[in-house]
């Protein structure tokens, strides 16, 4: 029987595409240490890096998220290499869907000129995903699963708005 963390999720605040992070990864992993048990808690914590999309995944929103993810960037292998006229098929993952809108989704960043706003028009396509992926799911593991990808969406933008772009334009110019 699936567990419920109704007094945790609901104290959490809201995540906004675009937002404040309103906190680290790590604190949000202590917050959940006291009110999520050991498996639960080790699934919500394989979300801080990318590494769990390459392992099979018996929860739901990391499966899906997994074949999501790996679908995307497939498409944009197979988008890059086409430009670059070589072959990508060595950076291909065998999991993933054939959907089509994927294909959509990576075209559509490719063609934004920017590599910032093409990564930024990625991550929203990304965070749409994740709010079907929550769909319900209101207060359960795959909720929490949810909030932790968002979160990391937000400390990534976090720390590029940060980042002094002043000095990174004198380093690639130099």
């Amino acid at each position: 029987m699936a567990a419920f963390y109704t007094y945790l999720l609901s104290s959490l605040p809201m995540l906004q595409f675009g937002g404040k992070p309103p906190f680290s990864f790590e604190r949000f992993i202590e917050m959940c240490r006291d009110h999520v048990p050991g498996e639960d808690l080790a699934q919500v914590k394989q979300c801080a890096d990318d590494a769990f999309i390459q392992k099979a995944q018996s929860q739901p929103a990391l499966a899906q998220w997994a074949v999501f993810e790996t679908s995307l960037r497939n498409e944009l292998v197979r988008i890059r290499a086409g430009r670059k006229k070589i072959d990508g098929s060595k950076y291909l993952r065998a999991e993933g869907s054939g959907d089509v809108a994927m294909y959509h989704r990576a075209m559509a960043s490719h063609r934004i000129l920017s590599p910032v706003e093409s990564e930024k028009f990625l991550d929203g396509e990304r965070w749409l995903r994740l709010e079907e992926l929550s769909l319900g799911h209101f207060f359960d593991c795959d909720a929490l699963i949810v909030y932790a990808l968002k979160l990391r969406i937000l400390l990534r933008w976090d720390i590029i708005d940060r980042a002094d772009k002043q000095e990174a334009l004198e380093r690639i110019l130099a």
